[in-house]
């Protein structure tokens, strides 16, 4: 969310901004507009709260006079004022109001390196702040080889037994699966696998968040206003309650509404939560499989740092997510979103794409942003610099998959699929197998 002093004293690195996402129609001038209305309500407001302040004193100097005429004046006068008054605070809400949504429904500002593009054919792809694609090629497991032709996911013969489209439809409708025996133990390997590696390794705290929360805490991360169509709600009392599309949600909110002190920082958190998506926005698109559903698992990982640190803690966290892939010896891409392609609150995004040789295609699995303080600003979390008599300031926020758990059991069956209908388990995931070293087959 903007801060309108900073568009007042910016406004044209804020319409470039603006254009740059593709909202070029919105312009600092209008909302500067809005925002010299509130002043001026404010400013009319104010100088009628002090001059009925200034006639009341008057008022008891008149009577002490014995001038009732005057008195009766003065009080006159006050009582029109105590009428304006209601109805001067009703338009400064009003005012403020249409501000505030105005400024809610703008996305946040790209960094500057960030390339310019409509959609998703002007993404570039990303090997690293000081890569070429030759080490990045040495660093990422290669695509497999078959001597056969490879099948997606839900064609795989271990998943023909265990992965049951039917029975969920029957349950809850389209969109949904029920995973069974050795495929569902994959993908509770996976998930334990990926809050091991983040909190052994990467210095995360794992969490366990509520899947239910408020509209505040949607507001806060931005998925209210602007994307409530792809929410499920449900009652709660006089209000209700959103089932999270992310552990992004919760574990951000952390810290809304409270001053930090810089020496907590940075906060790392991770969390496997099942997430819960409408897609209103995708019919027809990946209808068969499980690639795009209702409600699936993820591994997600959130920091809260300094601005001065934000950059380097989103490539570190990239690096994070990256290292899944890398142990599960599965071949992926990095790809630097454009400005036409980005989340609504990220300042910069990166989407790892893993191989899956079924659909001879990339698909993301991952997406790495950096959000600066526009979420901050919307939960009002702030910190206090250290050593510093200084007003606090406001925290940056990062947020990752690490990753998808399910688009990741899909990238192991595909990746490592044997022609008899059998699936290979990584070396990673055995320890969580019991040993197993394959699954399903003939």
């Amino acid at each position: 969310m903007f801060d309108i002093k900073w568009i007042r004293d910016n406004p044209e690195a804020f319409d470039a901004a603006m254009a740059r996402r593709g909202n070029g129609s919105v312009r600092a001038s209008d909302l500067i507009a809005i925002d010299e209305r509130r002043r001026g309500v404010i400013v009319r407001l104010n100088e009628a709260q002090e001059k009925r302040n200034a006639m009341s004193r008057q008022i008891g100097q008149a009577k002490a006079q014995k001038d009732e005429a005057r008195a009766a004046e003065l009080m006159a006068e006050v009582s029109r004022l105590k009428d304006f008054i209601p109805a001067g605070e009703a338009e400064e809400r009003a005012v403020e109001k249409e501000l505030r949504d105005a400024l809610a429904a703008l996305p946040n500002m790209p960094l500057e390196d960030v390339p310019e593009g409509d959609d998703e054919s002007g993404n570039v792809e990303y090997f690293g702040p000081n890569g070429t694609a030759e080490t990045a090629a040495r660093l990422r497991p290669p695509k497999p080889v078959f001597a056969f032709a490879p099948k997606e996911h839900f064609e795989i013969g271990v998943a023909e037994k265990d992965m049951d489209f039917e029975i969920a439809a029957r349950l809850s409708g389209s969109r949904f699966v029920v995973l069974k025996g050795q495929l569902a133990r994959l993908e509770r390997a996976l998930g334990q696998f990926m809050l091991d590696l983040h909190t052994t390794e990467h210095g995360y705290l794992e969490v366990q968040p509520p899947v239910l929360v408020r509209d505040d805490a949607l507001f806060g991360t931005g998925q209210l206003p602007k994307f409530e169509e792809d929410l499920f709600f449900t009652p709660h009392g006089e209000s209700r309650l959103a089932l999270i599309p992310t552990a992004e949600v919760p574990m951000t909110n952390f810290v809304r509404e409270s001053i930090l002190a810089e020496e907590e920082l940075p906060l790392r958190f991770t969390a496997l939560t099942p997430c819960f998506r409408s897609e209103a926005g995708s019919a027809g698109r990946d209808t068969r499989g499980m690639l795009r559903q209702h409600q699936f698992d993820k591994v997600e990982l959130v920091s809260i740092t300094t601005p001065e640190a934000a950059i380097d803690e989103h490539e570190r966290m990239l690096a994070c997510a990256e290292t899944v892939l890398r142990r599960l010896g599965l071949h992926y891409r990095v790809m630097t979103l454009c400005t036409g392609d980005m989340g609504f609150q990220a300042r910069k995004t990166y989407d790892i794409e893993v191989w899956l040789p079924g659909q001879d295609s990339y698909r993301e699995i991952s997406s790495v942003s950096v959000c600066g303080d526009f979420q901050a600003r919307r939960m009002e979390a702030r910190y206090r610099p250290a050593g510093e008599r200084q007003p606090p300031r406001y925290v940056h926020t990062l947020n990752g998959s690490g990753v998808a758990v399910g688009r990741c059991l899909i990238a192991v069956l595909e990746n490592y699929q044997q022609e008899d209908g059998s699936v290979l388990v990584p070396e990673a995931l055995r320890p969580y197998m019991g040993g197993l070293a394959a699954i399903g087959g003939r």
